[in-house]
């Protein structure tokens, strides 16, 4: 009897004192990372509803996340040894009691900061740079994907601009879709060098394709481009066409040309536009580019990817149409490269020994 006492006493004081941290990372990780991404997925397509309405875009980062946990304990307890004889035979008398009281505290702690001055104007008004552009082509996506999102021209093939009603060149969509297949079969490479001095810069490199169907698309995509036939390495610049035969210059967008571009896509209520509450915007869906088709209703969607209320109406983006969930995905993962500018420093948290 006392040798249990005294084992389940040591035992509950073990448990007591085993850390608590470790064991709250698998799940912690993934819930926190589940919301900040539903979050973030959420306050994208509202800004885009936002700028449909001709309303202001609010972009609030999530700067910090703090997992504070604490746990209070208190332990009590008492033994009694005794003996005595009885008929010449000596027994061991034991008695005693344990008391034990705990608190578990969670304490999470998010920073929110507001993206405004400059840090609004390096991440939303200042164009991608064409590096960047190159560099989402040569990761692995689809150019027919990215291209028209990114782009608003290219050696004086404009793309199209729904925002200046603009239709693109009929030559954009056939230049896009060489650059994709001279890209798969090897003929065109991309490298992006970084001096020790300067900006990052990019190159295309035309190399040689013993598939005569590919070597003619080669020469279709340089004629398109202006480009001299003799030149195997281009340098790829930001800015207007220059009429150079040996460069390509690239006018990007912003990141909230992006978002004005899919804005005039949302589908709103024709009283809306009636009354001059919501901008027209198109009438019919882009014709060249990815599509991201943003349905309203007057009731929450049952099946949506993403979905946000605004002025008592909700729109969404539907799970079964995974054509503009592709599109929504790439305009996500724009956000993460668009940074071009160093960001201020996060606020610092000081948080007190538990």
């Amino acid at each position: 009897m006392p040798e249990r006492l005294a084992a389940a006493f040591l035992a509950f004081t073990v448990t007591a004192c085993t850390g608590i941290g470790p064991p709250t990372v698998p799940h912690d990780r993934i819930d926190y990372g589940g919301a900040i991404d539903s979050s973030w997925k959420e306050q994208t397509l509202l800004n885009i509803v936002r700028m449909r309405y001709a309303d202001v875009p609010i972009f609030l980062d999530i700067a910090q996340v703090v997992a504070g946990y604490s746990l209070q304990s208190t332990i009590g307890g008492s033994l009694t040894l005794g003996n005595f004889t009885s008929n010449l035979i000596d027994r061991l008398t034991a008695s005693g009691n344990a008391a034990a009281a705990g608190t578990y505290t969670d304490r999470p702690t998010v920073v929110y900061q507001p993206l405004t001055g400059v840090d609004f104007l390096k991440a939303l008004m200042t164009p991608i740079p064409p590096s960047r552009v190159l560099f989402v082509v040569q990761s692995g996506y689809d150019p027919v994907l990215v291209l028209p999102i990114m782009l608003d021209s290219i050696n004086g093939i404009n793309n199209e601009s729904a925002w200046l009603k603009r239709p693109a060149d009929p030559r954009f969509g056939r230049l896009v879709e060489l650059i994709r297949e001279a890209q798969r079969a090897g003929a065109l490479q991309i490298r992006i060098e970084h001096p020790k001095e300067g900006a990052e810069s990019s190159v295309l490199v035309f190399g040689p394709s013993k598939d005569p169907d590919i070597a003619a698309k080669s020469r279709e995509l340089r004629n398109l481009l202006g480009l001299r036939s003799d030149i195997k390495e281009i340098q790829v610049y930001f800015g207007g066409y220059s009429g150079k035969d040996t460069e390509i210059d690239m006018t990007t967008r912003s990141m909230l040309q992006i978002l004005q571009q899919f804005a005039a896509t949302v589908r709103v209520p024709e009283s809306d536009v009636a009354e001059g509450r919501a901008s027209t915007g198109l009438v019919e869906e882009p014709r060249s580019g990815p599509v991201m088709r943003i349905l309203v209703g007057d009731a929450a969607p049952k099946d949506a990817s993403v979905a946000v209320q605004y002025d008592n109406r909700w729109f969404w983006i539907a799970d079964t149409d995974i054509q503009s969930k592709t599109t929504f995905q790439i305009v996500i993962l724009l956000f993460s490269i668009s940074e071009t500018g160093v960001k201020g420093p996060p606020p610092v948290i000081n948080i007190p020994a538990q």
